[in-house]
Order: C-alpha cells, then sequence, then structure tokens
C-alpha cells in the first residue's frame, strides 16, 4: 500500500484552512483563524459505564485550553478522558489518558460486551512513516490489557473503532492521493479492516478497498454485524461517493460494496446503531441537504428521509431508544424517530438559551441526563464548550411528501 510523502501530510493537515477562515472570521482573531481548527481539538466519543447512565468521554486535544501546532507547524494532541454523570453531569477535570509528542487524534473508542474498551487514534510519535494508526485495550476498569503504544498498521490513518459482541472492529485508512479532495488536500488510497479479540489480538485483515481513492473510514456495530461507511472521489473536486459495506466479524465476511450516494459534501457523514429497533441509521448532506437511511443487520435499506437539514462535519449522532439526535449546519439539533420501517423527522431543538450554536467540524457527542434534557459536547479551537437541549421545546418539523420515502428501492451495487 502506498504510503504518504511529507508534502501530503502537509497539505492534508492545511486542508481546512479556507473552511476554518469562513468560520472563525467573526469570533477569532487572526492568530488563530490561520489554523485548521482540527490542529487544536479533533475526534470526541462517549462511552456508557457499567454504571446507569454514566459515561466516559475521551477526546484529542493539543493541551487544555487547546494551543493548536507548535512552531514547527506539528499536531501536538494527546487523548483525554473526562468522566460524565447523568444526574451530576461533569465530574472533575479532564484528565491526560495518553500523552506522547506529536499528534494522537482523532481519538475513537469502542466497549465491547464484556466492558473491555479500545482506542484508537492517528499517531505521529516514533512511526517509521509519517503516521501510524496505533491503539490500546483496557478493562472495564480503563486498566491497560495492552497497553499504548500498539501499532495496527504503520502509515495508517484516520482510523475509527466499534464492537460487535465481544469482538472490536478497527476500520482505517492507508496511503495518501495529492489533488482533488477538500481544498485540493487529496484523500487517502484505500480504507481496511482489521478484527481483534476482546484482549487486543488480531484475528483477521480485510482489503476492503485497496488503493483506490478511498478514505474517512466510519462505522457502527450492531448485533452480530458491523455497518462499514467511507467517502470515494469521484470525478468532482469537492464532492465523493459516500459507499457501504456490511462486515461480520465472526466469520470474517464482507457484503459487496454498495452506493448510498453520489454528490456527498465530503466528510459529512455519521452513523449509529439503534438497538431498540435493530436496524442501522447513516446521516449525510447531499448538495447542501440532508439525507437518513435506516438499514437493516444486512445493509438492506428499510427505509430513507431527503429534504432533511444539512448536517455537521464530524458531528456525532446520539440514540436515546427509538430517536436520533444530531447537530445541524443552521446551529440547532435536528430529532429523528425511527421505526424499524420508518423514519420519521419529529423537529429541531434550539439550545436552551435559544442561541445558534457555533458548531465546529472538529467533533462534537450529546449525553442524555436523568431529566431528559440533553448535554452537547462540542470540541472548539477554545476548549470543550457544553451546550444543553431539552427535546420537550422540540420545534415541529415536517419533510415535504414529494423528498420523502420508506422501505424504497435496493441500493446501488
Amino acid at each position: 500500500m502506498q504510503q504518504r510523502s511529507s508534502v501530503s501530510l502537509f497539505s492534508r493537515h492545511l486542508a481546512g484552512l479556507c473552511m476554518c477562515l469562513l468560520m472563525l472570521a467573526d469570533t477569532q482573531a487572526a492568530p488563530r483563524s490561520q489554523q485548521d481548527l482540527r490542529s487544536f481539538m479533533h475526534g470526541v466519543v462517549a462511552l456508557p459505564t457499567a454504571q446507569n447512565g454514566n459515561y466516559d468521554v475521551f477526546f484529542s486535544s493539543a493541551g487544555l485550553p487547546p494551543r493548536g501546532e507548535d512552531a514547527q507547524g506539528r499536531w501536538q494532541h494527546d487523548v483525554y478522558l473526562l468522566h460524565w454523570h447523568s444526574d451530576e453531569a461533569v465530574q472533575g477535570q479532564p484528565q491526560i489518558l495518553i500523552a506522547r509528542p506529536e499528534a494522537q487524534e482523532p481519538v475513537s473508542a469502542a466497549r465491547n460486551r464484556s466492558g473491555h474498551v479500545m482506542l484508537t487514534f492517528e499517531d505521529g510519535w516514533n512511526s517509521k512513516d509519517e503516521v501510524s494508526q496505533r491503539y490500546a485495550v483496557y478493562d472495564a476498569a480503563m486498566r491497560p490489557i495492552k497497553p499504548y503504544p500498539q501499532t495496527a498498521v504503520s502509515g495508517g490513518h484516520s482510523g475509527h473503532v466499534a464492537a460487535v459482541g465481544e469482538r472490536f472492529v478497527l476500520f482505517y485508512s492507508d496511503g495518501w492521493v495529492d489533488g482533488d479532495g477538500v481544498n485540493g488536500q487529496g484523500s487517502g488510497n484505500g480504507v481496511y479492516v482489521q478484527v481483534y479479540d476482546g484482549q487486543g489480538e488480531i484475528l483477521q485483515s480485510i482489503d476492503v478497498v485497496d488503493e483506490q481513492r478511498a478514505w474517512w473510514p466510519m462505522l457502527a456495530g450492531g448485533e452480530r454485524t458491523a455497518l462499514l461507511v467511507w467517502q470515494q472521489i469521484t470525478d468532482r473536486q469537492n464532492t465523493g461517493q459516500l459507499n457501504m459495506a456490511v462486515l461480520d466479524p465472526q466469520r470474517g465476511s464482507l457484503s459487496d460494496i454498495r452506493l448510498l450516494s453520489a454528490d456527498l459534501q465530503l466528510y459529512h457523514y455519521n452513523l449509529a446503531w439503534l438497538p431498540a429497533v435493530s436496524r442501522f441509521v447513516v446521516l449525510a448532506t447531499i448538495k447542501g441537504q440532508g439525507v437518513a437511511w435506516l438499514l437493516d443487520s444486512a445493509g438492506q435499506l428499510k427505509a430513507r428521509l431527503d429534504c432533511l437539514p444539512a448536517t455537521v462535519r464530524e458531528a456525532g449522532l446520539m440514540v436515546s431508544g427509538t430517536t436520533v439526535f444530531t447537530p445541524t449546519a443552521d446551529g440547532r439539533l435536528m430529532q429523528l424517530a425511527a421505526g424499524p420501517d420508518s423514519l420519521q423527522l419529529q423537529g429541531l431543538l434550539r439550545e436552551s438559551k435559544g442561541r445558534p450554536v457555533p458548531w465546529r467540524p472538529v467533533g462534537s457527542v450529546g449525553l442524555p441526563r436523568r431529566d431528559g434534557r440533553l448535554d452537547w459536547l462540542s470540541l472548539t479551537e477554545r476548549g470543550v464548550q457544553w451546550w444543553q437541549f431539552d427535546p420537550r421545546q422540540t420545534s415541529p418539523a415536517r419533510t415535504a411528501a414529494s423528498c420523502a420515502s420508506a422501505g424504497d428501492a435496493s441500493l446501488q451495487k
């Protein structure tokens, strides 16, 4: 697999410059507005603990408050752990879990059926290539089983992890090709899977897309399968295809690759498993509008919604029973209701004080309070920001009949 050149990595780290300038023009002083927002903070995930209603929140940050890149333009993220409680919210300050020179970002994490946790991230420290996809595995009390640094693949990057039963599925990219992509930043050169047992021992490696312009692999773990989605460059510079496949990590089998949609706004997608209805949900922004798909464990389409509000780059999905929440580009939260064969736009939520939220394209995650409200943790160039929403204050919103469909034709192969 092709490895990236230093020029490629440099261009990748500058990829968000134009976007950052636009987002920060009214709020930031010049030194910070000149930097890619991801150099401050990048990647956040929340895992429920054994204590009902509580979460462990992991995020990558270049210090607290985040300082961005160093004088040589290098990123310096460490991995932090924050304990969140559904009654009292945050307890204590974030603690550094993994710290090394160069960046460990964006962190992704999953907890398996036994409570073991795998963390993974792109790591610039002590790598024979520019970066390596690294990981660590912990028990339920966050004691190391496979302590950092464990190298999944030298040269790997952009990895994310999910759990299916006892097993962990690590989905990552490798290689880099200059040109096209966001602001001409280029693209990864393939997406790949590794399956691990609950102790962090590798069981299998699978080439999903080998040495083609595919990257930013995202996934969700269900009861028996994992849904894989990624973006692939076509002949358009600023859009791509959103592709998917289903992995059975017990059998080590991968489905055919299918096209979810063309004209994807790059990086503007995410997915989750809904245990209450045994379905996967995928949300993305296509041609400036939000689209949602409901898929079963085999990847078969059960419902679809079009003409939704545009989503936010790298924003998380929060699942509460049959309800899904995610940030929207206009500074609100979108609320969807799912059934086994249906999706419905329930409405849009404003932040508790009525202000539009200046969502950043570097990661956010929702956390449900016992009283029904939602705390939303958002990574920013200033540090962690908290926003609060009350689903009881949802403003009704309807999708035009011509834009909604349910149980329609199978996905294209």
